[in-house]
């Protein structure tokens, strides 16, 4: 076997979602259809939205509670995730440079639930009651450079903020550290934890949450006829990256290459897709070209499918576009999970290297009436077993942001 210095692998996989807060609970709960979507009990009944994935709750063994107190939920499930996939990569920093191991970990909005209580103790009880931690609890980047103290890594470190691209965008970015030789290992990915009363509130107030209340369950329907929206969620998701030189250095197990990644922009709407889905078909097709892999090498595509009105219609005109009329098998992991934000592109990654490794594509559950505007080849509500050697990733976020990540068996 050859090594091509700029090849990139996946070496380690963390997750936390509503649906399994590790890669074994994950997997099984995405291939049964087993919705992590619940009632959210907790918000005003006058929240449109009162549904929800939450995650549960993940208190790292490493901390006291003094250190606890100090964190963003946001934070700790990057934690989390940064320990499962660290751990499975089998990584030593005893054996690494720590400036040739770095970091980049974004987030959609950050701490935002610490800044909903220190706003209302601002307002309830005055300025002397906002918490000396709100700025580092806050701030997005803590995440990022939390998980770098966490292991003592020392080279790149950012986090990347491109709403619900962010968690692809963090692995491009990652993957061209690697690409350009600035670094050997970099974790990568993104977290979330909007799951508060002010986060449904806001998303409520856009109409861009589904309002199925009495059926949490089924509220989730990517390519749906009946979509009315998508579901807000929390959770983490990281990956491990090396180049491929490394890996094989030390012996690590590989568990997938990332092939190709590409972004573009929309340049159209704050919140809408480009309706000709022009965006997000240029992102794809330049993600095959870097890969050097033919549209119809393709088995299989996790759609980015948010079960929106327009992001569904206007992704299915792209997959068109890109593969013609007989598109490869497509799946949306937020059918069963809700939309993890920023969390979303990497924890759908992880999703897309477990469906190479186990051969199996989830379903894309409450596909009960195809929406005759998305012929596509949606997988229906059970699972499909079928030889996958590459899976295609796509993240669309608001303000136009499209990036897409190939992922094919490591040979």
């Amino acid at each position: 076997m050859t090594m091509d210095k700029n090849r990139v692998v996946v070496t380690g996989l963390g997750v936390v979602s509503p649906v399994g807060n590790n890669c074994t609970t994950f997997w099984d709960n995405l291939v049964e259809g087993r919705s992590g979507i619940r009632a959210a009990d907790f918000v005003d009944e006058r929240t449109a939205s009162r549904i929800a994935g939450m995650a549960e709750d993940v208190v790292p063994d490493t901390m006291s509670p003094k250190e606890l107190k100090r964190q963003s939920r946001f934070i700790l499930f990057a934690l989390e995730a940064a320990n499962q996939a660290w751990a499975q990569s089998g990584l030593d920093m005893n054996h690494e440079d720590p400036y040739r191991c770095g970091v980049y970990l974004g987030t959609g909005i950050g701490g935002i639930q610490d800044i909903e209580e220190n706003a209302l103790k601002l307002h309830e009880s005055g300025p002397r009651r906002v918490s000396p931690l709100l700025m580092i609890k806050g701030l997005s980047n803590m995440a990022a450079g939390t998980v770098a103290m966490q292991f003592g890594l020392q080279g790149p470190n950012a986090c990347v903020v491109t709403a619900c691209a962010t968690g692809a965008q963090s692995i491009i970015a990652a993957a061209n550290a690697i690409r350009l030789g600035q670094a050997d290992v970099m974790l990568c990915g993104g977290t979330e934890a909007t799951v508060i009363p002010y986060g449904l509130a806001a998303f409520s107030s856009l109409r861009a949450l589904s309002t199925r209340n009495d059926a949490p369950e089924q509220a989730s329907r990517p390519f749906d006829r009946d979509r009315d929206g998508f579901v807000l969620s929390e959770g983490a998701g990281v990956l491990v990256l090396e180049s491929e030189a490394h890996a094989r250095s030390r012996g690590a197990e590989i568990l997938a290459t990332l092939a190709g990644t590409a972004e573009t922009s929309d340049a159209y709407h704050p919140v809408a897709p480009r309706p000709d889905g022009s965006g997000a078909a240029a992102s794809m097709r330049l993600a095959l070209q870097q890969a050097g892999i033919a549209p119809d090498q393709v088995d299989y595509c996790n759609a980015h499918g948010t079960s929106t009105r327009l992001n569904d219609v206007a992704e299915s005109l792209a997959f068109l576009d890109v593969f013609g009329t007989d598109t490869p098998f497509v799946s949306s992991t937020k059918s069963i999970m809700g939309h993890l934000l920023g969390a979303a592109g990497v924890v759908e990654s992880i999703a897309c290297i477990l469906t190479i490794r186990y051969n199996t594509i989830h379903p894309n559950i409450n596909y009960d009436y195809p929406d005759p505007e998305c012929p596509i080849n949606v997988v229906g509500n059970t699972a499909r077993e079928v030889l996958v050697d590459i899976a295609l990733s796509n993240s669309l976020g608001f303000g136009g942001h499209n990036a897409t990540l190939v992922f094919q068996t490591y040979k």
